[in-house]
């Protein structure tokens, strides 16, 4: 492995994105400019630092609590093809994966990317749409906007559709 990921921040132990204690990986670099981003400081494509693979699995494996991680942005389809790997690696450690991103499933599925495709094959929930200022709504449980989705990826792919999971339901938690 010497696959290189941008990373705009790391969360070690994070309660808010996501059921349970999760690694999050805010990975740099995002195409939408959604008004009242909640990282701005992700969206340049050439910020953050770079890490290796073995890098991040090595601190996800250093916290035996963890619960599953969120790969976040900054918009981290962006880097499906870098992603990968490690999307792997955390299945083989027996932690759950989400993946937050400005794209709909829809989208995602249309533009028909296979690094893209095959990253969703290792994600338990979506959390797809983009964040739009006039639908936010603080008492939404891990998103902002209302028209943000929490999708269960094995489901919706296997049916070819976007199938909800109730808020806080996870496959794999």
């Amino acid at each position: 492995m010497s696959d290189v990921i941008r990373v705009a921040g790391i969360e070690n132990d994070s309660i808010t994105d996501g059921p349970g204690l999760r690694f999050v990986l805010f990975s740099q670099g995002c195409s939408r400019t959604c008004s009242g981003c909640h990282n701005p400081d992700a969206i340049p494509l050439e910020g953050g630092q770079t890490y290796t693979v073995e890098e991040l699995i090595s601190r996800i494996r250093k916290n035996p609590i963890l619960t599953g991680v969120t790969f976040s942005g900054g918009e981290p389809l962006l880097q499906a093809a870098a992603l990968l790997p490690l999307a792997k690696l955390i299945r083989e450690e027996g932690l759950d994966l989400a993946i937050y991103t400005g794209f709909t499933l829809e989208e995602i599925v249309r533009e028909n990317n296979p690094d893209i495709l095959a990253l969703l094959s290792f994600a338990d929930i979506l959390i797809d749409g983009p964040f739009l200022i006039q639908k936010r709504d603080l008492s939404l449980r891990f998103r902002g906007s209302e028209n943000q989705r929490i999708l269960d990826v094995p489901q919706s792919l296997s049916e070819s559709r976007a199938v909800w999971t109730k808020d806080g339901d996870w496959i794999g938690s």
